[in-house]
């Protein structure tokens, strides 16, 4: 495996295909995912397109990951139920061939989800997203970050990122100033977004739900689906904030943005390299 892999050779283009796709399917996305960012991630999935399922009860969660088009498995809050629950999801998942995609919220900075992160990794994420530190600490390069916020830049995690991505296999994305995609073979930076997006509450988990419809929509590329996600989470972010007073108003904007970026923006507007 190439220690830096090559850049990529999707278009902007390829990306406003990618989100018609999205927009004429409506993927319906089973989260299990924290407490905390339940409604905005959900609001998030319906602004840009597809349908949100907050299915993570144990006996549920199992019959439904079929049924849906992808499924998201966020780490924030990770109680023994959901725990449970997430485990049986994946398991349907990788039974059934839907994708799924491992948001491993502060891996490394706390034992109990580091080593159920870990165990996860058997069931075959189709995406694995998250910051630099806690791509690095999956990885084994790093010990974490402060709780969910980032130590490392995304730079740092270039090779780690690629050798999870081997090893697993799996997309992986990083997020940051410059988001950071590869499949160990081929590696894409997404530019752009803005800083308000970290001072929203699930702002970075719920790019993981649009990752996980954008993957859905993508079918069988999953690279494609992730680069687009966070294409569009840039594009949308720097509309909301051309008019935003403060966080609040670009909570609000953000959505709204999501709704409004059509293919063609996003083919005009994302910055891919």
């Amino acid at each position: 495996m190439p220690m830096h892999a090559p850049t990529n050779t999707y278009t902007p283009a390829d990306l406003g295909q990618a989100l018609e796709k999205l927009r004429t399917t409506a993927p319906l996305v089973q989260c299990l995912t924290n407490a905390v960012v339940t409604n905005f991630t959900a609001n998030v999935l319906l602004a840009a397109g597809a349908s949100p399922a907050m299915v993570d009860v144990p006996g549920e969660a199992a019959d439904f990951a079929p049924v849906a088009s992808a499924v998201l498995v966020n780490l924030g809050t990770p109680h023994a139920d959901q725990r449970r629950a997430m485990l049986q999801a994946v398991r349907s998942a990788r039974r059934s061939g839907t994708p799924w995609v491992l948001d491993p919220v502060a891996v490394g900075a706390l034992e109990l989800r580091t080593r159920f992160a870990e165990a996860l990794l058997a069931e075959r994420p189709t995406v694995i997203r998250g910051n630099a530190s806690e791509i690095l600490a999956l990885a084994g390069s790093g010990a974490g970050g402060r709780g969910v916020d980032a130590t490392h830049d995304v730079e740092a995690a270039l090779v780690p990122a690629s050798h999870l991505a081997a090893a697993t296999p799996a997309v992986v994305a990083v997020s940051g100033p410059v988001d950071l995609v590869t499949d160990a073979e081929r590696s894409v930076r997404v530019h752009g977004g803005d800083a308000l997006l970290t001072r929203v509450t699930g702002g970075g988990c719920a790019l993981g739900a649009l990752v996980a419809a954008l993957v859905a929509a993508a079918e069988d590329d999953a690279l494609l689906g992730a680069v687009t996600a966070h294409a569009l989470y840039s594009v949308a972010a720097e509309r909301a904030a051309a008019s935003a007073a403060g966080p609040g108003s670009f909570a609000v904007g953000f959505l709204d943005a999501l709704s409004s970026v059509g293919p063609e923006d996003l083919a005009a507007g994302a910055v891919i390299a």
